[in-house]
């Protein structure tokens, strides 16, 4: 019974072995032959919509939480500048703090019109500028009834060190000095007993000279330059002065041209050896002097005519003007003459148009000191056009 157990066994066990041995084979088959499987087949993703997603849109900007009581600075100039004008000077004071924001500035950096400052006031920390009003790149302005010179206080902060950034910013202050033309500045008697200001500075001084055309009363400037043959054409000279003495002006010469050139020609010098007008004498017009009335004024007046073979009847006249120290006495070669049958002066020295006929020489022209101080300047009036008077 044992031995026929033992048999089965040994059966099942072979049977076993041999459906393993039988199982590998079938594998070892199916590798070398290729896996008769299909295969899976691979294609690329498309997107047929657009993507529809974007950035989140950002917060809502709060309003700032101010104070209840909060408000914004209102800013104020700084009242750091102040001027006193004198007579022929100005003096300029200017706070360290000249922006008013607690920072000195530093004195190199603050100058009037280029002019450094002339002192220091350590404990009221104050910058001090004094200058003659000719100087220190004053503007002078001048109106019918006052000039003006005009300052500017410039500050210009140094670079802070190699940084690229500024705490400051330039600052210009303008100042003015207003003086009345027709009133001395001072309250005293001007006794001229001292070498007069305008003669020591006469070499850096300006004048401003003029001449125009007037209104046949002599009230008013003529706000036409349009004449007719046989008008009178009256010309005012005139001489704007300030810090000077008293001053007499003149005319030495007057050239007509078409074009605003003396130099060319057609050319007619109606006046001429230093004060004589020469037309009367020449054409047999009705041109003269007036009789003079103010130092710094002198008129006269010109019989219109045109140039010959000049159609449009335009002319341009050139004079050199000139101004003395009213107190120098009227001679040759500061003179005012007319001729109607015989020579005589504006201001009544008859006697100092004998020359006229001759040569009256060029006077002293090179002294700048005293009551021989001389200023010259070449004006021209233009275009004036005279046209022909229509016959009735």
């Amino acid at each position: 019974m044992m031995s026929t157990i033992r048999f089965l066994f040994c059966l099942f066990c072979g049977a076993a072995a041999a459906a393993q041995g039988l199982n590998w084979n079938i594998q070892s088959a199916a590798g070398r032959f290729g896996d008769q499987t299909p295969a899976v087949q691979q294609e690329k993703q498309s997107f047929h919509e657009p993507l529809s997603w974007r950035f989140p849109e950002p917060p809502a900007e709060e309003e700032p939480q101010f104070p209840p009581d909060f408000e914004l600075k209102v800013p104020t100039a700084a009242s750091s500048v102040s001027a006193v004008c004198g007579e022929s000077s100005v003096r300029v004071e200017a706070k360290r703090d000249l922006l008013g924001i607690g920072n000195p500035v530093l004195p190199a950096d603050v100058t009037l019109g280029g002019c450094p400052a002339t002192g220091e006031d350590p404990d009221a920390q104050v910058l001090v500028f004094e200058s003659e009003l000719h100087r220190c790149g004053s503007q002078l302005q001048i109106s019918e009834d006052s000039f003006v010179y005009e300052f500017t206080l410039i500050y210009t902060p140094s670079p802070l060190g190699d940084s690229p950034i500024v705490r400051t910013r330039d600052v210009t202050v303008s100042i003015q000095c207003h003086y009345p033309r027709k009133h001395d500045v001072s309250s005293r008697l001007l006794k001229p007993t001292w070498t007069p200001f305008s003669d020591t500075k006469a070499s850096e001084e300006n004048l401003y000279f003029s001449i125009r055309l007037m209104t046949d009363d002599w009230q008013f400037p003529r706000p036409s330059a349009q004449f007719l043959l046989g008008d009178m054409m009256k010309f005012e000279v005139s001489i704007k002065q300030f810090h000077h003495i008293p001053l007499r002006v003149t005319v030495d010469s007057c050239v007509a041209t078409v074009v605003p050139n003396i130099d060319t020609v057609p050319r007619y010098v109606f006046m001429g050896n230093n004060g004589c007008l020469f037309d009367s004498q020449l054409t047999g017009s009705r041109s003269q002097f007036l009789p003079r009335s103010q130092d710094d004024k002198l008129q006269f007046e010109v019989e219109a005519f045109r140039f010959q073979q000049d159609e449009n009847g335009v002319i341009y006249i050139t004079c050199s003007m000139r101004a003395t120290a009213a107190t120098a006495a009227v001679d040759a070669a500061n003179k005012a003459c007319s001729f109607s049958n015989g020579w005589t002066e504006a201001s009544g020295s008859h006697r100092t148009c004998s020359c006229c006929d001759t040569d009256c020489g060029t006077g002293s022209q090179t002294h700048l000191t005293g009551t021989g101080a001389q200023w010259e300047q070449e004006t021209a009036v233009g275009p004036i056009t005279v046209k022909e008077r229509p016959l009735r």
